[in-house]
């Protein structure tokens, strides 16, 4: 029989035993062992039955349990101990209070997905994970956050698999009141909403659900109220579903509404405003909107307001391709906005021109959520160095005129949270080296360059730790396959092979991640018998545990996912090779500890960061990857391999896949499988042992996502607070008027005569050039620019690179046909070819960036080819 009505029962716990309830509550417990174990204590077998979540385990433990632990000393003892601790977390300084005052009161960081814990399935793949680790890097640092997001009451989608290995979805409904969360209501005890005007005179309401992680509170929007109709009660129904419409009131929703969510919350707790909005990817760039509707609402102008927004604001892009981004129609966006809908006091005209690709290349009929976010953030990054210079590519024609190195857009490498993706046997065996506590400061504040300290653990003891989590991953890949193949119509007695799955002492590559094509789930299949032949070698066998999660969307995908499955299918090889269906965060934190080799063979440049390696190096496994994203920058011969890539242009994408496929079979079978079996005097593989200590002492303090944060503090959210605090109405209001006048103006600014001390093609190095240039300035004034000279070495087509920019000065008063002069000394500090130019930019105190307006003035080809600018 089925229910006609659900309802969630909570349970009365003892008094003794009311914290429980509290640490229940506070996701700390996800990545706090003790806390942990203390639930664990409660009931070992209903801990593991209810997926180690402590919400679920006092839901379903008997009352003659708690009575029993309510009179348990030893068990009270406990629970005072872990109470305590978390108390002292929750309210004791930490990095962040021990830092300069000008440090931003509070900082909002919005996402539209967040990869936390498994008991709160909130995300898709690693943009989600980022912004777990980020909020909890940030509880771990004392950084006044507060989170951002959607409650999708479907979550993402669970996979299994059809007996033929096709991908199938299912779609779980998740009820918030069984879930590690508590709804904000308000003094009344009436839940808190926020509502958007919908057209047609409809609303869109949300309540306001709290999950905190450590100390940061994640607000989490939920759609699913009795107030809306149907069609408005799913709009949070699942993450990345549903047509351009649905996306567009979920980012609407997450933007919008996230920010008046912000404000109900900071009124009913009295948690500081946020004086910095971090926007984590396009999707939540409406929140710049309406902070500009806040501003003008108290009587500010909408280009006054949007310098005041674009000051405390910071942008993070997470996709090297243009196909990442969303983007829709402009009629359906400009239908949501204005007097008969959302934000009816600001022109739709000025809504649309903040989205609109309106630059060479551009599609101008499409709004653009991350040409929005950029245009409505001072501050912008990339997640590695080298996705910060594919970025400053694909968005420089924001930027017309400007080299692509000098597009306003930095990069922060993403880091992991060591404390949720360090095995516990990892943590144990560098706190018997350093102490608990300097242990847990290592993982979470970091800030030391490498971890000595590793050098004094004995081979034998990594050896055998790298063995037992091996050992671990063994029997996690045995269950979850067996299920499986029972999921996919499989009776006992067909599974006993499963038992013979996995070796613990062969050499072990993983493979994990999300199934678009750049990732190239199957390259590895590229030469089917030079990998059995990997898989059965009789004296260096290897063996591969693969997982990942096609787009519902994408028949492409789900075709890479079959093809792989099939061949893990075959009886030759499947005790050697396995899929695992239904990858999340559960399964990742025992894949990475258990692997020896974390594969990743996207097409670069591709893929942004990539944290997947970054989680597994921090375990003491290696990487064997090409060079993109985190492993481009940090790539040393010490802590793995990388494969070359053939990514010249005009190569055929299936030739360079055999090339790729060639060289990472190359790797395996040549460096990577002899230096794993190989054996030294001790017995034990010791060139190995030497690279997995290396990259934990060396690798191991940079992936920490506490560096990370810390970089976003001090580069990024203190400079956009004192911005923030600096302009306040009056500022603002003039620095929106100067940006109307140096537009108007720009077209009669000029470079008309440029002259050097020099004047032969050939100079020695160290010789000092005297500049004198004259410029025309039009309406504008030597105090509203620049005039720089811009030196380096050139390429054949006279470019200059690796640049030296220095500024210019005025001389005395404009001529009497209105032109100024500026002088100036250029050294000659490089040897070789060597050509300079000028050019005159937009300046003023309020701007962070002097290509912030993407205008900029140089001499016309006539005066170059005149000028003889280069020397040789």
């Amino acid at each position: 029989m089925k229910a006609i009505r659900r309802f969630t029962v909570r349970p009365v716990l003892p008094d003794p035993l009311r914290p429980l309830s509290d640490l229940a509550r506070n996701l700390r417990w996800s990545w706090h062992t003790e806390t942990r174990d203390l639930f664990q204590s409660v009931d070992p077998e209903r801990w593991a039955a209810s997926g180690r979540d402590p919400v679920r385990l006092l839901g379903s433990v008997p009352p003659a349990r708690l009575a029993a632990l309510a009179e348990d000393r030893r068990f009270l003892r406990r629970l005072a101990s872990v109470a305590g601790d978390l108390h002292d977390y929750m309210t004791g300084a930490r990095w962040y209070q021990a830092q300069p005052e000008e440090l931003p009161a509070a900082i909002a960081y919005f996402s539209p997905e967040f990869g936390v814990t498994a008991a709160l399935p909130q995300y898709s793949g690693g943009l989600g994970i980022l912004a777990g680790d980020h909020l909890k890097a940030a509880s771990d640092l004392g950084v006044p956050l507060i989170g951002v997001g959607l409650l999708y009451r479907h979550g993402y989608f669970r996979q299994t698999l059809s007996r033929d290995g096709w991908q199938q979805e299912h779609y779980p409904v998740l009820d918030p009141n069984e879930l590690p969360l508590v709804l904000l209501e308000e003094p009344d005890g009436t839940a808190a909403q926020v509502a958007l005007a919908l057209p047609g005179e409809k609303q869109l309401r949300a309540r306001i659900w709290l999950a905190q992680v450590g100390r940061v509170p994640l607000l989490m929007l939920d759609s699913d109220v009795e107030e809306n109709d149907l069609g408005e009660r799913g709009v949070t129904d699942r993450l990345y579903g549903g047509g351009s419409e649905h996306r567009l009131l979920q980012e609407m929703l997450l933007g919008i509404g996230g920010v008046r969510a912000v404000r109900t919350y900071c009124r009913l707790t009295g948690h500081p405003a946020p004086e910095v909005f971090h926007t984590n990817e396009g999707h939540a760039g409406f929140l710049g909107l309406e902070r500009i509707a806040e501003l003008c609402a108290a009587g500010s102008d909408f280009d006054a307001a949007l310098e005041a927004v674009r000051s405390g604001t910071v942008f993070t892009t997470h996709t090297p391709v243009p196909a990442g981004i969303d983007r829709f129609d402009r009629e359906l966006v400009a239908s949501h906005f204005g007097p008969d809908a959302e934000l009816p006091r600001i022109d739709v005209g000025r809504v649309l021109k903040l989205g609109m690709e309106t630059y060479p290349g551009g599609e101008p009929n499409l709004f653009n959520m991350a040409v929005m976010g950029l245009r409505l953030a001072q501050r912008a990054n990339g997640v590695s160095l080298l996705h910060g210079n594919v970025s400053r590519e694909m968005f420089s024609g924001l930027w017309p005129g400007f080299d692509a190195d000098e597009v306003p857009i930095t990069s922060v490498t993403n880091g992991v949270h060591a404390p949720t993706w360090v095995a516990p046997e990892v943590f144990r065996l560098g706190a018997r080296q350093i102490g608990v506590q300097r242990a847990e400061d290592a993982l979470t504040v970091g800030g030391s360059d490498r971890w000595d300290s590793v050098a004094d653990i004995p081979d034998q003891e990594i050896w055998e730790l790298r063995r037992g989590l091996r050992e671990q991953l063994v029997t996690e890949v045995r269950e979850r396959l067996r299920a499986s193949w029972r999921q996919r119509g499989a009776g006992t007695a067909e599974l006993g092979w499963i038992d013979g799955v996995l070796d613990p002492d062969v050499l072990t590559i993983g493979f994990a991640r999300r199934v678009p094509s750049y990732k190239r789930l199957t390259l590895m299949l590229r030469d089917r018998d030079r990998l059995m032949d990997l898989l059965l070698h009789s004296e260096r066998p290897v063996q591969i545990v693969v997982a990942g999660k096609a787009h519902p969307a994408d028949d492409g995908g789900k075709r890479l996912v079959q093809e792989l499955v099939r061949f893990a299918d075959d009886p030759r090889v499947r005790h050697r090779l396995v899929f695992l269906p239904d990858y999340g965060m559960a399964m990742a934190q025992k894949l990475y500890p258990g692997c020896d080799i974390w594969l990743n063979n996207p097409l670069r440049p591709l893929e942004a960061c990539g944290t997947s390696g970054m989680k597994a190096a921090l375990n003491g496994c290696l990487n064997l990857s090409v060079l993109d994203g985190w492993w481009d920058e940090w790539f040393q011969p010490d802590f793995g391999w990388a494969i070359p890539t053939a990514d010249g242009v005009g190569t055929d994408p299936d030739r360079r896949d055999d090339i790729e496929a060639a060289a990472l079979y190359d790797l395996l079978e040549q460096r990577v499988t002899p230096r794993f079996y190989e054996r030294g005097r001790s017995g034990l593989p010791d060139r190995w042992i030497e690279m997995v200590r290396r990259t934990l002492s060396l690798l191991g303090p940079k992936v920490l996502a506490g560096r990370m944060v810390r970089e976003y503090v001090e580069r990024l959210y203190a400079p956009a607070a004192l911005a923030h605090r600096s302009m306040g109405p009056e500022p603002a209001r003039e620095l929106a008027e100067w940006k109307g006048r140096v537009r108007a103006a720009w077209p009669g600014v000029t470079v008309d005569h440029v002259e050097t001390s020099v004047s032969e093609a050939l100079a020695e190095l160290g010789t000092t050039l005297g500049v004198r240039v004259r410029v025309g300035l039009g309406e504008l004034g030597p105090d509203d620019v620049d005039v720089q000279v811009v030196s380096g070495r050139v390429d054949e087509e006279d470019r200059i690179g690796d640049a030296t920019v220095v500024p210019l000065k005025p001389v005395g008063s404009p001529g009497e046909d209105g032109r100024w002069a500026y002088e100036g000394a250029l050294s000659l500090d490089r040897t070789g070819p060597f050509g300079y130019t000028v050019r005159i930019l937009p300046a003023h105190r309020l701007l962070a960036s002097s290509a912030e307006l993407g205008l900029v003035a140089g001499p016309s080809e006539e005066l170059v080819e005149a000028a003889g600018l280069l020397m040789r």
